[in-house]
This record gives C-alpha cells, sequence and structure tokens, in this order.
C-alpha cells in the first residue's frame, strides 16, 4: 500500500521503518483520517477462541464505541482470526483491520503499527484473549482529564479457572492525582500492558517503541514511559481482564523458556543502565530485574528445582553479576524481601548447594518454624550458617483471640517486624469476587496488641459467600493472620450466619451463608 498517501504528516526515519519493515494491508483505512479520543490497539495471533469476546468488550464500552478507533493487527494467523476480523470490519467503520503478509514473531511490531497509525488523542492496549471492563476505557480517560498527566493506570483482574484475583495491586489500590512514579514503590513491577492508558502524542514525541524481542517488549516499553513522566495518576476502578483460564493454552506465559526470558530481562538491563538515568529510579527499575525476575522467577520456582541443568541458572546470574559491576551501589540494599538479600549474597558467593538448599525449603516446606525475638518474627531457615538461620519476616501477625461480646466482633492480634508501623488496617477480600473487598481500622492497644472491632451492622453489610481477612500495610502489601486454635466464632444476623474459623492452611477467615 502507498504510505505516504494514508498518511499526510511527516515521520522519522524510525517511524517510517516500523512502517515498511512488514508488508500489510488496511481494511477501513478511512476511518484513520477522524480523529478519536480514544485509540485501541490489538495484536492478533491465532486468538479466534476469545477473539471476539476481546473485541465485543470494546464495542460495548460505555465511554461509547463512536469515541473509539479500534486497531486490531493481524500476525499472519492460521486459524479463522482473519475471517473473524474480516467480519467486524464489514460491520463497524470505526474498526481498522491491518493484516501483516509475513508473522513478526512478536507481539512488539503489531502494536509499533498500531501506534503508528492511530490518530486520536490517548492510546490502549489489549491483548486479542483478555477483555475490558465496561466502563474501564471511561475510568481511564476520566482520569487523564481531570489530572492532565500522560498516563494512567486501573485495576486488573485476572481470571482463572479457580476463580479470580487482583493483580499489581499498588497500581489501583487507591485514586491518586498527579503523583510521583517513585512515590509507589513497587511501580515497576507488573509492567504488561493491561489497564494503562496513555497520552498518543507523548508516546510519538518521546519516541517510545516496544522493542522487537519475544520477551520482555512491554516491560521496557512501560519503564520508557514511567521514566519519562513525573507525574502520574492511579484509579481504583476495575479497568482490564486478563485471562489466564486453564483452557487458554495459547498464552504466552505458557510458553516461555525461563531461560529465554531471563535473556531478555538481561538485555532490559542492559537498555535501563545505557540510559544513565537519576539513581532513584534506576535504582527501582533494576531491582525489579534483579529481584523478582532474577531471583523470584529464576530460583524461587518449581521449574528451578525441577531442572537437571541447574548451571544454566548460575550462568545467568554470573552475567547479571558482572552487569551489575558497572552500578555504582549494592543492588540487594533495596530488596523488599529478606530473603532475596540472603540469596543475592550466596549467589555472589557461589554457595550453590546452599542456593538449591534454600529454595527448595522455600518452596517445598508447607511448615516454616517461626522464631519471635522481641518485636521481629524470623523464619528459622534450612542453612547452618549462623549469619542466614533465621530469615527475618517484614511483618506476621497472630491472632490471640476471637469473640461475639455483645453486639460487636472483637479480635486481638499481635504482629511483628519493622513494617508494623506502616500497619493500615484489616482487609476482608472474597474469595470468589476479585473485586469485592472491605477495609476496616485497627486499634493499638496498651499491651502492644492490636484489636478489631466490627459492629453487627458493618457484618450485616458484607454480601453471602467465603472471605479471606487480611492485615494491610504500605497501602496495598498485605499479610494472612495467623490462628493457633480451631475454635469458631458465630452469630445469626438477620437470618444470615457468621462464622470466624481457621482455614487448613492455618489463616483466619470468614464465612457468611
Amino acid at each position: 500500500m502507498n504510505i505516504n498517501r494514508l498518511f499526510n504528516f511527516k515521520r522519522t526515519e524510525k517511524e517510517e521503518d516500523i512502517l515498511q519493515k512488514h508488508g500489510f494491508q488496511v481494511l477501513n483505512r478511512e476511518a484513520l483520517e477522524e480523529k478519536k479520543e480514544v485509540a485501541v490497539v490489538v495484536p492478533v495471533y491465532n486468538a479466534e477462541k476469545y477473539l471476539k469476546e476481546t473485541v465485543d468488550s470494546v464495542i460495548r464500552q460505555n465511554f461509547g464505541f463512536h469515541r473509539i478507533s479500534l486497531i486490531l493487527v493481524d500476525d499472519c494467523s492460521t486459524d479463522r482470526s482473519r475471517e473473524i476480523l474480516n467480519e467486524y470490519a464489514d460491520l463497524y467503520e470505526n474498526i481498522t483491520v491491518v493484516l501483516l503478509e509475513t508473522n513478526t514473531g512478536t507481539p512488539a511490531h503489531p502494536r509499533n503499527l498500531g501506534i503508528e497509525l492511530a490518530n486520536a488523542k490517548y492510546i490502549t492496549f489489549l491483548d486479542a484473549d483478555d477483555w475490558f471492563a465496561p466502563n474501564g476505557i471511561l475510568s481511564l480517560y476520566k482520569i487523564l482529564e481531570e489530572s492532565q498527566v500522560n498516563y494512567a493506570v486501573g485495576k486488573t483482574i485476572q481470571v482463572e479457572a479457580g476463580g479470580q484475583k487482583i493483580i499489581g495491586k499498588y497500581e489501583s489500590v487507591k485514586k491518586r492525582l498527579n503523583v510521583s512514579p517513585l512515590s509507589i514503590r513497587h511501580i515497576f513491577y507488573h509492567l504488561g500492558p493491561r489497564a494503562r492508558m496513555m497520552r498518543l502524542d507523548f508516546i510519538k514525541e518521546n519516541k517510545i517503541r516496544f522493542p522487537e524481542m519475544k520477551f520482555a517488549e512491554d516491560k521496557q516499553f512501560f519503564m520508557d514511559v514511567l521514566f519519562n513522566c513525573s507525574e502520574i495518576s492511579t484509579t481504583t476502578d476495575p479497568v482490564y481482564y486478563l485471562n489466564r483460564l486453564d483452557e487458554n493454552n495459547g498464552s504466552l506465559t505458557k510458553q516461555t523458556n525461563i531461560i529465554e526470558k531471563t535473556d531478555s530481562n538481561i538485555a532490559v538491563m542492559k537498555y535501563v543502565l545505557s540510559k544513565k538515568l537519576d539513581k532513584d529510579i534506576e535504582k527501582m527499575a533494576i531491582n525489579r530485574l534483579v529481584e523478582f525476575d532474577a531471583i523470584t522467577r529464576l530460583f524461587d520456582r518449581h521449574h528451578f528445582l525441577k531442572s537437571e541443568s541447574k548451571e544454566e541458572y548460575y550462568e545467568k546470574f554470573k552475567e547479571i553479576l558482572g552487569i551489575l559491576k558497572k552500578t555504582k551501589y549494592d543492588i540487594s540494599e533495596t530488596f523488599f524481601k529478606p530473603m532475596h538479600k540472603i540469596a543475592f549474597d550466596l549467589l555472589k558467593e557461589k554457595r550453590y548447594d546452599e542456593i538449591e538448599q534454600l529454595f527448595r525449603w522455600s518452596k517445598k516446606e508447607p511448615n516454616k518454624k517461626i522464631v519471635i525475638k522481641g518485636d521481629t518474627a524470623y523464619y528459622e531457615g534450612p542453612l547452618k550458617d549462623e549469619a542466614y538461620k533465621l530469615i527475618e519476616i517484614p511483618l506476621y501477625a497472630e491472632v490471640n483471640s476471637h469473640e461475639f461480646i455483645d453486639d460487636v466482633f472483637v479480635m486481638n492480634f499481635s504482629a511483628y517486624g519493622k513494617q508494623r508501623v506502616n500497619i493500615n488496617g484489616i482487609q476482608f477480600q472474597h474469595r470468589e469476587k476479585a473485586n469485592i473487598d472491605h477495609d476496616f481500622n485497627v486499634s493499638a492497644e496498651a499491651d502492644g496488641s492490636y484489636s478489631l472491632k466490627l459492629t453487627l451492622q458493618q457484618l450485616a453489610d458484607l454480601r453471602a459467600g467465603g472471605y479471606v481477612m487480611y492485615l494491610v500495610y504500605n497501602d496495598y502489601e498485605r499479610i494472612n493472620l495467623i490462628k493457633d486454635t480451631d475454635v469458631k466464632s458465630e452469630k445469626d444476623i438477620n437470618q444470615k450466619s457468621y462464622i470466624f474459623y481457621k482455614t487448613v492452611k492455618g489463616n483466619i477467615s470468614l464465612k457468611i451463608k
């Protein structure tokens, strides 16, 4: 196709390369001539099973589909995806379908092509097996308009065969307007394309594009977004449903080779360090790549323990340590979990037998021994080295008692750890509905313990079902409350039964029936 005839404005050499790199056909290209409020870019590859649900979720947006430009880029699918896309292009004039002539092997190029073709104020991304909440686009649009920032993010609900859960809680725990990305400790964790909207001019002016890698392309893209944002905004509204159903075998996460993925993470690490960023934001990005990707995902997983070629893992970490020598700080000082600091030290010292021992204990020991010393709790770890024998727990809580006193439910608990000062309260999380939770304040008692007091009216406001009870700290981090006894507290209120009990895992929970 003649690109210049379709787009009557000057492009950089890099932008022209994206357009010319792979041949493609465009259906409904006239739709791109009218500027819309929001462009939705969807990379498609063999997505026939969920594609209609994905597209329909955009069409049904309460924002108004007429205000949306939907750009679906098919990366040479071999199933019925193209047939489905052709049907939608025939039905809706603001659905633009792009048909690539060759497969690119990565969602990066289809997304980049979508960026180049988009003609809108804002842009967001949707994977072809996921779907938007009905108010998803409206929620992000409104907060961007309200705060006039370049980037906003909302709530993602992960859908699994066993239920739902919210991922990246730090992003959506509360409404924030015009805050620094540095004010959110985990801002570089979970950098997938979901539940995010950006000003399109901002993306183009800063030349932010997805690197054409098999893995981690979205990680580098959204790191670049954050590097260029002095302020961002967040909303508590549900925006995006992430499909992780068991039958979704086409999901890329189920096809990942961990060594290949680590190579991609190493490439991103080199990229971040090459940018010579301010040290505070660089440390946050590198922390994610080391603590989360290179320790948690590489070693604290069953695939490491099952692997017959563990030397591959160790060689990759040696490569990471070599890259980190270029920094003038100890990245392990930024780690959130003390056990990861121990693992980092052992890996540096090449104490690989102890590394395997540590992570085997982490994944396979169901009844980890707790040691209380003063105000701090520790796990008694598996290593003989006294320096690493006790592993500090940032926050640990034990239920001392719970009962109904007259018309008030009272629970007393003790908390240990450095994060005690950052306790926010107790959260009741519905077991089946990820978007249903209730937060309650706790009181510090004179003896150093804490108490939760709930009136019958507060309990009556909870809908029927099961609830996990969490102790919340730092706004979005949370832990279970451990309960020793099997004693139950029960109360009938307005033909409903409220039962507080100990689960098989030893946590306190609530059942309403």
